[in-house]
């Protein structure tokens, strides 16, 4: 079994669509294993997203994660980064697969609904930055 990182994001929390989407999460065979409501402060979205810093795109990101309050969970499933990252479909809504997360729930590149670690050290590094061991279940 494998753990990985994701954010319901502002967006997705505004439009009442969290319940929906972690519904789907479940029936794809994920197990919640932590989960909690936070509404990112500055410096915590600056943090999580340092990777992008140097992207011209980064200061419209941060605003977008401290807009509101973000779901943040930790799931597991045999392949869950490989597993998520096809349920969630492409970063960009517009190109994503019909039937993903994204191309039901986004509705542009910045604000499509769902973030996803995109490997094994992304994983370890977001799930830590976010939750202790203690709030690990399983």
């Amino acid at each position: 079994m494998e753990k990985t990182f994701t954010v319901l994001k502002p967006d997705t929390v505004k439009a009442g669509s969290t319940g929906a989407i972690i519904g789907r999460l479940e029936k794809e065979g994920f197990r919640i294993r932590a989960m909690k409501m936070l509404h990112l402060t500055e410096t915590q979205a600056q943090g999580f997203y340092y990777v992008h810093r140097e992207r011209p795109f980064f200061g419209s990101l941060v605003k977008f994660m401290t807009e509101g309050p973000a779901v943040l969970m930790v799931l597991e499933a045999e392949n869950a980064i490989e597993k998520l990252r096809k349920a969630m479909g492409a970063t960009d809504p517009a190109k994503a697969e019909e039937g993903t997360i994204r191309k039901r729930f986004g509705t542009n590149i910045e604000r499509n609904a769902i973030h996803g670690s995109d490997g094994p050290d992304t994983a370890a590094f977001e799930i830590s930055y976010f939750f202790s061991q203690l709030e690990i279940v399983g």
